[in-house]
């Protein structure tokens, strides 16, 4: 009884000092230290009240049970550094190329405007987006009528509502969207360009220049 007790209180004291302290032994080091205490033990033990089967049993599963989290604490850094490494590695490819992000903004500028979208989470029978200027006036509305649920890229020529060209500059857009009598939530959509990709400890950053930085995840179409 007393074996087993000794045996019981020097664990959890090693225990207890890994658990407390990131620098602590390893769990080879915990089992080597089981070893050498339970021989030291059972070569003193009172051989009228020897260590009985089923307490070694029980403090070998304890010595297991840490090795088995440690190496699988290893396994799964292992798996999230490949991880982030293939992320960084798909996310580079994009360098150069346009992709559509959360956002309301269109550029207008030599003629040419920057597409937008949406994406709706169920079908719409109706939908409108309205353009806006830097000072928040309607330039122009476009009716998009119906769209299926997802996501959706659409290109304004830069006309205005009179027919003229719209100035070069930033432009904003609101969509409405309907589905019968009920109004439909929908994540406005704006391009934007990668530029470069850095990682951090949550994977690949893409770099969109004026447009800020994303994360991956974020990209909801590559164009």
């Amino acid at each position: 009884m007393g074996i087993a007790v000794n045996v019981n209180q020097s664990l959890d004291n090693t225990s207890i000092s890994s658990t407390s302290s990131s620098t602590a032994s390893s769990a080879s080091d915990l089992q080597s230290n089981f070893l050498t205490l339970l021989v030291t033990q059972l070569k003193n033990q009172d051989p009228t009240n020897p260590m009985e089967n089923n307490e070694l049993t029980t403090q070998l599963a304890q010595i297991n049970t840490v090795s088995g989290i440690e190496k699988l604490n290893t396994t799964l850094g292992s798996i999230s550094g490949q991880i982030n490494s293939n992320q960084s590695l798909q996310a580079s490819t994009l360098i150069g190329h346009g992709v559509m992000v959360a956002g309301s903004q269109i550029l207008a500028g030599s003629g040419q405007t920057t597409p937008f979208g949406f994406e709706l989470a169920s079908a719409a029978d109706k939908s409108t987006v309205t353009i806006r200027d830097a000072s928040g006036t309607v330039v122009r509305t476009l009716d998009l009528g119906s769209q299926t649920a997802g996501v959706h890229t659409f290109s304004w020529d830069g006309t205005l509502t009179d027919g003229t060209t719209a100035p070069d500059g930033k432009y904003s857009f609101t969509l409405a969207a309907s589905n019968g009598a009920d109004q439909l939530v929908a994540q406005p959509l704006n391009y934007a360009l990668v530029n470069g990709v850095t990682t951090d400890s949550s994977g690949a950053i893409l770099d969109l220049g004026t447009m800020g930085t994303t994360t991956l995840d974020a990209v909801r179409q590559i164009i």
